[in-house]
């Protein structure tokens, strides 16, 4: 539990219990509600190739998971720390926030 902690630098087992909620939670938030966006935009087995389908819904879910992360975090009480992993994590992809 000490390697998890130190890890996820979590405070205390109560926020290391959350923060396993909050992944959790916005994993499969952001898979359920990329099937209206890709609705939305009227793609979806049947009309595009495989090929093409599930690459994009990947494409889609991604940016739906950061949203979402910062949203389930702040009513988790936990803004703070999923705001600085946020950063952390754009950051290796080249976006820089302050």
């Amino acid at each position: 539990m000490q390697k998890l902690m130190i890890l996820f630098k979590a405070e205390s087992r109560w926020q290391l219990v959350v923060i396993f909620i909050v992944f959790a939670v916005t994993g499969s938030a952001a898979v359920i509600v990329a099937g209206p966006v890709l609705d939305f935009f009227m793609m979806n087995t049947e009309s595009q190739s495989p090929w093409i389908f599930w690459p994009l819904r990947v494409l889609i879910i991604f940016p739906i998971y950061q949203v979402l992360l910062i949203i389930i975090g702040t009513l988790a009480g936990q803004f703070s720390y999923f705001w600085e992993f946020e950063k952390k994590f754009l950051r290796r992809f080249g976006i820089h926030l302050s």
